[in-house]
């Protein structure tokens, strides 16, 4: 695979194998909704440790029928952090609820429990609860809450928290198979649960067409194209997971020197480094720029919070997280020479 000077953000590992799934599928002329996706559900919960699962052509997609699965509705009320990207907050208004956002606990980058005690109410329907970067979230305390919780596993398919797969311990969990994901489809999505009930409805919904009755459904399938990558990503999440620790170890130990915090370490096992995150003293504008110079492309890992898209006031731990943390590339398909090149620039930078 030849790279150009520049080392982008990110950029899927797509191996001979995943060229030969994907070719195969086209060649059974099955490549809409097929026995692939069926396969692919089967795996994903196998894996996860869920008994049902339903795949979606979206992560948000996922996110809006495991709402509508809970029977979310208007007036209810949807707890989500301010740190995250703007799908999650999609996918509530595409229900009607009202959206509660929730500040961070800065060490983890996660949703912060006492934020959510704060928020609430007696129309608290469902809490949101991403693992961000990779980072499982403190999942005993919010299930502590007896409120229904969404797992959020977009970013850390393969993480484990107390030696348990993220994704096994919500009412329900949603995955994203987005190109630059930890598995990357192009596009696609997953409601995993151990309430078959939930994943019957997320089926009936996912899809319009030959129904005897008549509800608003969606056109939310997965492709049999999209399952076959899936599946064949899928048999090499383990090697892509223990890359990802491999290079993050190597990170912690380069940047121990370095002016500014890193990510929190969890002893290379619970954690996966979706994306490495350091936070520095100051703004981060200029830093970007000193990187680009250098040929590395890396960005702010949430592109705006969302209490500074609706105007509200608050939230000191999203703000800090948004003005000081650079997501520096970390991802399988990085070469020594480019891992060198990124060590190099960092400790140049600072």
């Amino acid at each position: 695979m030849t790279h150009t000077d520049t080392i982008p953000h990110s950029r899927p590992l797509v191996a001979e194998l995943d060229l030969e799934a994907v070719v195969s599928a086209l060649e059974s002329g099955q490549i809409s909704q097929g026995p692939a996706v069926d396969k692919f559900e089967k795996a994903l919960a196998e894996y996860i440790g869920q008994n049902k699962a339903a795949a979606t052509n979206s992560g948000t997609a996922a996110l809006h029928l495991a709402l509508l699965a809970l029977d979310v509705k208007e007036k209810d009320e949807i707890i989500i952090p301010s740190f995250v990207c703007s799908a999650v907050l999609n996918a509530v208004n595409h229900t009607g609820a009202t959206p509660v956002i929730a500040d961070i606990e800065l060490l983890t980058y996660n949703l912060s429990v006492e934020s959510v005690k704060k928020t609430l109410t007696q129309k608290t329907k469902a809490i949101i609860v991403p693992h961000m970067f990779g980072c499982p979230a403190e999942m005993n305390k919010f299930l502590e809450l007896d409120i229904p919780i969404i797992e959020d596993c977009a970013q850390a398919i393969g993480a484990t928290f107390k030696g348990q797969k993220v994704g096994s311990l919500g009412l329900l969990s949603i995955f994203s198979f987005y190109t630059t994901k930890v598995m990357a489809c192009g596009e696609g999505g997953m409601v995993l649960s151990d309430a078959e009930d939930l994943i019957l409805k997320i089926k009936d919904l996912r899809e319009y067409d030959n129904k005897d009755d008549y509800l608003v459904r969606y056109n939310y399938k997965m492709t049999d194209i999209q399952a076959a990558l899936g599946l064949s990503q899928l048999s090499s999440l383990n090697k892509f997971v223990a890359r990802r620790k491999e290079i993050a170890a190597l990170y912690f130990e380069e940047f121990k020197d370095c002016d500014f915090s890193l990510p929190v370490w969890k002893q290379g096992k619970e954690h996966i480094y979706y994306r490495f995150v350091i936070r520095i003293k100051d703004d981060i504008s200029g830093y970007l720029e000193k990187f680009q110079q250098k040929g590395i492309i890396c960005r702010r890992p949430v592109y705006k919070p969302l209490h500074l898209y609706l105007n509200l006031p608050g939230f000191p731990q999203t703000t800090e997280a948004w003005q000081k943390a650079i997501s520096i590339p970390l991802y399988p398909s990085l070469t020594e020479e480019e891992i060198d090149r990124i060590i190099e620039a960092v400790k140049d930078i600072f």
